[in-house]
């Protein structure tokens, strides 16, 4: 007979989920696992990263109890399968989430783990700014994330584009499949789709 899945309440989760045993990383990737069980964003339960991926992330970030009951929490069936689909269409995207992780990779601040680049270049392939998609509650939490783990891209990123339509540029003019049209952005007809507010 299966054991039945602890219930345990947003407040317990987030405040077991808040003292974690590593890096500073470690702030926003619990607001990423919790929003991705919460049905919030585009993320799959697993981030993006596969089972086992996820799961070796979550061990090495976080206590032993932190770990099981991330693993054993229940998550509402309408959760579930909306991660299972999300993956679905993820493994018809691979090589674009590759291309933004390998960006990602090239700017990221040594002390942050590397699946985290994973995670957001998971994000991208969502349909909504990219905080929504990861599940933030507003962009500052995504700007900060992005200033401490990818400084280089923060500078490069001055006049503030919004950050999906930023990361997909930086692919355009690498030489990557997803080119603008525009000669320059100040010249572009959807210049406030880059710049305007994200609301």
């Amino acid at each position: 007979m299966q054991a039945a899945q602890p219930q345990v309440s947003e407040e317990l989760y987030t405040e077991l989920l808040g003292v974690t045993n590593s890096d500073a990383t470690d702030r926003y990737l619990v607001r990423l696992i919790l929003a991705a069980r919460e049905g919030r964003g585009c993320l799959p339960l697993h981030l993006g990263l596969g089972e086992r991926g996820f799961a070796a992330l979550i061990e090495r970030c976080f206590s032993e109890m932190q770990h099981w009951l991330i693993l054993h929490t229940e998550v509402p069936a309408a959760v579930v399968e909306r991660s299972n689909t999300r993956s679905e269409l993820l493994s018809l995207r691979l090589d674009e989430q590759q291309e933004l992780t390998v960006l990602l990779e090239s700017c990221r601040n040594p002390e942050v783990d590397p699946l985290l680049s994973v995670i957001i270049a998971t994000g991208c392939l969502g349909g909504d700014h990219l905080w929504r998609d990861l599940g933030f509650e507003n962009r500052d939490w995504l700007s900060e994330m992005m200033a401490f783990a990818y400084p280089q891209l923060k500078a490069r990123n001055a006049k503030d584009m919004k950050w999906k339509r930023f990361l997909y540029k930086q692919l355009c003019e690498t030489g990557g499949n997803y080119v603008c049209r525009a000669p320059s952005c100040e010249e572009c007809a959807v210049y406030s789709d880059c710049f305007g507010p994200e609301v």
